[in-house]
């Protein structure tokens, strides 16, 4: 048996490529993990800069000089920000703050309709059943209120957090854009000299990933939009608000979409009740989202992420899980790169079998 694992440690981990790809793994692994937090400006910077790093290159392959470049893509970032705290956050507040103060009464008449269904539908539902349900809910929304509560007692610890993420976050996209190639080079200098395997993982999930982030991240902006233009035509309550939440569902593939029909059609059913107006708000919020899958994701992520339906869904339940917002945004790219080690594994191992053919 000693021998058996012997043999296997020998054929699988003899070659220093895949020890070096395998430490550096596991160290970048390691570092999000427990210094995440405490770098998470650092972190988000690091992932603006890679996003606006594009627009950089397209300047510079136009002819406009590199510091140029990265003055005029700063300037568009601090205008993008400065339209998102003046117009749209206020107006985001107000509708959280209307929701806040319509949340009794949408509970209330939820409470109503439920209490019907026994009479409805006695051989499904009996009176017990809804008791028990009602009990639940309260006990859920009492823990809720009291999360925002200690939320609100600690918003003074958040607005300098706030504050601070203003200030940084800016100023670290700015010089990660500007000192780009000498950042990249002062990196390098700590990393092994036979690195191969891992400089190849790193140029196929560099290109996966870029082509994957900046086509979520119009198809945020694209689903944002028609939806909350789709919501106000409609007339439908707290269409910033609804529709935000369905552009960020986006991030969440085959879970998301489905997710967000439930505050959809409640927000609907409180507004509406089972009416024409009602039905009008599912069938279109139906066919947003029909159109976001079957039109806008195969034109924005044609061929980028070649990954089964169950690897996707796995890998947003276990980033999710570990790194939460952040985690279900970059599951993808972490499916990927997962993807991306293994399949050189495997052809690095079988380029070995050929060159050893009695081994």
């Amino acid at each position: 048996m000693v021998n058996l694992i012997r043999t296997w440690i020998d054929r699988y981990f003899s070659n220093p490529q895949v020890i070096i790809l395998g430490l550096i793994l596991i160290s970048g692994f390691l570092f999000v993990l427990y210094f995440g937090t405490m770098l998470a400006p650092v972190l988000a910077a690091v992932v603006i800069a890679f996003l606006l790093e594009g627009m950089v290159g397209w300047l510079i392959r136009l002819k406009v000089p590199r510091k140029v470049a990265v003055l005029v893509v700063f300037i568009f970032f601090m205008a993008c920000l400065a339209i998102l705290l003046v117009w749209l956050l206020p107006l985001l507040s107000r509708q959280i703050g209307q929701f806040i103060q319509d949340l009794p009464s949408m509970i209330a008449k939820g409470q109503n309709e439920m209490m019907r269904l026994p009479e409805r539908y006695p051989d499904l539902v009996s009176q017990s059943q809804v008791q028990q349900f009602i009990s639940a809910m309260g006990t859920q929304l009492t823990v809720a209120a009291q999360r925002l509560l200690s939320l609100s007692l600690a918003s003074v610890r958040g607005v300098i957090t706030i504050i601070v993420y203003l200030i940084l976050v800016p100023l670290l996209v700015f010089f990660f854009l500007k000192d780009k190639e000498m950042i990249i080079n002062w990196s390098k200098g700590f990393l092994p000299d036979h690195r191969t395997l891992a400089t190849t993982v790193w140029q196929e999930v560099n290109e996966q990933v870029v082509n994957y982030i900046r086509g979520k991240i119009w198809e945020i902006l694209i689903v944002w939009s028609v939806t909350w233009i789709t919501f106000m035509i409609l007339d439908l309550k707290f269409a910033v608000l609804l529709s935000l939440f369905v552009g960020l569902s986006v991030l969440i593939p085959y879970i998301g979409a489905t997710i967000m029909f439930l505050p959809v059609g409640f927000i609907a059913y409180y507004q509406w009740g089972l009416s024409s107006q009602f039905a009008y708000t599912m069938i279109a919020y139906s066919i947003i989202q029909a159109l976001d899958g079957n039109l806008l994701v195969p034109l924005l992520l044609s061929g980028v992420v070649n990954l089964h339906p169950i690897a996707i869904i796995v890998a947003v339940l276990l980033f999710g899980g570990l790194w939460g917002i952040w985690g279900l945004f970059f599951a993808i790219p972490l499916a990927t790169l997962v993807h991306s080690v293994v399949k050189a594994l495997v052809n690095t191992y079988s380029r070995e079998r050929l060159e050893k053919p009695d081994e």
